[in-house]
């Protein structure tokens, strides 16, 4: 045993010898070694190739305005300029052990057992840099930093295995980055952006990126991918299916309206990722991307699980109150000017005293504004808005929603509860929740403790030991196993899985 080992004293260690079932941790961050990363990089592409990395993670992580940073600016030029306050002190760096253990393959392979899990998926903080690039040379720097992160964790498969950072900017670039990751560097997740942001088009016509380029900062929008899109992407979400790859994000909304504090980190992070993963889950649904890809499975990262249910209530309420039957209730058309007029007659002395109208402008008048704004009514497809997603009833929801996607929370998160509460959630089922510790961030201190944290949950009856189970094995089991089978072969997961069970199916599963 490692002179620097905690395995006796770790609490997760603790919890993990008393369970039957492999842990499979879904969200493990990873820092690496810059002189390694860029001599590597400098290799696969030049110099240049280092610039643009430096450059993107720049932008990423130190934005500018006027040049300066937040910190160079004086408060009144934030004010001016409505500089973002991005994140700060975001690493952990105290603990000095687990600092070097998040950078340090050999170290975060040997230090498994301390925290708890069998298998873990690992997101390096540097997995989407390229994003950041100039179009020139975005997908080459993309492929360099898949390629250096497949390298240095290959050896250690069997318990860990690290992500492609895909870019999501056209499909066809999605899909190379996708073939190359799976077919030449055999990794078998991915990780993508949730939403591209793009120029509003009549707007940057008529000031052009050249003449105007700070325009462009401000007149653009987010493209989700799923809906409304100016490219179709499902060539992409049919080469995921076909290379059986399950989908990963970490998408936020740090910036937004309502997150865009120029002085208060907090208030800009709170909620972000389930808002941002929020808005690329409900692209996927409405624009039909669940029902064409059945097979499709996406996991939604860091944001918890409480919102998946929420948004599936809701979503159920919706279609209950607005499928195509239910919107003749609100049809125009379908006030009767007779009866209307009646009832005004015997009722009404008291307000239409001094008005003449005919039994039309009547009608006209109670409508009100919100009906006659308009210069005509939606007609055909228009009236469709769970159209594309082909719902039909509730069960189509339920199997378009809570089958394809999946909900990283993180483990002292007691909003899990919603989750599993299957007498709130229609249909009887539990929401999709994946242990997702997120070691390596701010928010784990201490590597040792997040298992025994979500144990916790257990001993205090916010969760019952069965969600427990489906949370740390049986939901993450089902993530990658139902868009590859083969996907934790030769792995410590298929070395312990439980000998009792007849395993978890590969096929859909609606409630576990």
């Amino acid at each position: 045993m490692s002179k620097y080992s905690k395995l006796k004293s770790s609490p997760s260690a603790a919890v993990r010898a008393n369970l039957d079932y492999p842990v499979i941790d879904t969200d493990v961050h990873t820092n690496d070694f810059t002189p390694a990363l860029e001599d590597y990089i400098a290799h696969y592409g030049g110099v240049k190739l280092v610039d643009e990395l430096r450059k993107a993670e720049s932008s990423r992580l130190n934005p500018k305005s006027e040049g300066k940073d937040w910190y160079q600016q004086t408060p009144e030029e934030r004010q001016y300029n409505r500089t973002l306050r991005s994140p700060w002190w975001a690493r952990v760096t105290r603990n000095t052990l687990d600092l070097a253990t998040y950078t340090l393959p050999a170290l975060l392979y040997e230090r498994q057992a301390e925290q708890g899990s069998d298998y873990s998926v690992l997101f390096p903080n540097n997995a989407l840099a390229a994003a950041g690039a100039s179009k020139e040379n975005r997908q080459l720097l993309q492929r360099a930093i898949n390629h250096y992160h497949a390298d240095i964790y290959r050896k250690y498969s069997d318990r860990l295995t690290v992500v492609a950072g895909i870019p999501m900017t056209t499909p066809q670039e999605a899909i190379e980055e996708l073939e190359f990751a799976v077919k030449t560097l055999g990794l078998k997740v991915a990780n993508i952006p949730g939403g591209v942001k793009r120029p509003i088009k009549a707007i940057a016509d008529k000031y052009p990126a050249d003449q105007f380029p700070e325009i462009g900062k401000y007149a653009s929008y987010i493209d989700f991918f799923g809906l409304d899109s100016e490219y179709d992407y499902d060539p992409f979400w049919a080469k995921a299916v076909e290379l059986g790859v399950p989908l990963t994000t970490h998408y936020g909304s740090q910036g937004w309206t309502g997150r865009s504090s120029i002085s208060n980190y907090m208030n800009n992070h709170i909620g972000h990722f389930a808002d941002g993963s929020q808005a690329f889950a409900k692209a996927l649904f409405f624009g039909g991307v669940t029902r064409r890809f059945p097979q499709l499975r996406v996991g939604m990262l860091e944001g918890g699980a409480d919102w998946g249910a929420h948004v599936y209530i809701h979503l159920v309420d919706r279609f209950s109150k607005r499928n195509l039957e239910g919107l003749q209730n609100y049809n125009p058309d379908l006030a009767n000017p007779d009866e209307l007029f009646e009832l005004f007659a015997e009722y009404g002395g008291e307000i239409t005293q001094g008005y003449s109208l005919s039994k039309e402008e009547l009608t006209k008048s109670v409508l009100g504004a919100s009906f006659n704004r308009h210069s005509r009514s939606p007609v055909g497809s228009e009236l469709e808005d769970f159209g594309a997603a082909g719902i039909q009833s509730i069960e189509d929801i339920r199997d378009r929603w809570v089958n394809s996607f999946f909900f990283g929370s993180e483990s002292d998160d007691r909003t899990i509860a919603a989750a599993f509460n299957d007498k709130a959630n229609p249909l009887g089922v539990k929401i999709n929740a994946i242990y997702s510790s997120d070691v390596g961030h701010w928010d784990v201190p201490d590597l040792t403790a997040p298992l025994a944290e979500s144990w916790d949950l257990v001993r205090e009856g916010v969760i019952s030991e069965d969600d427990f189970k489906a949370y740390v094995f049986g939901n993450p089991y089902k993530f990658y196993t139902q868009a590859n089978p083969d996907f934790f072969k030769g792995t410590a997961v298929e070395s312990k899985l439980p000998k009792t069970e007849s395993q978890v199916e590969n096929k859909t599963l609606v409630g576990v």
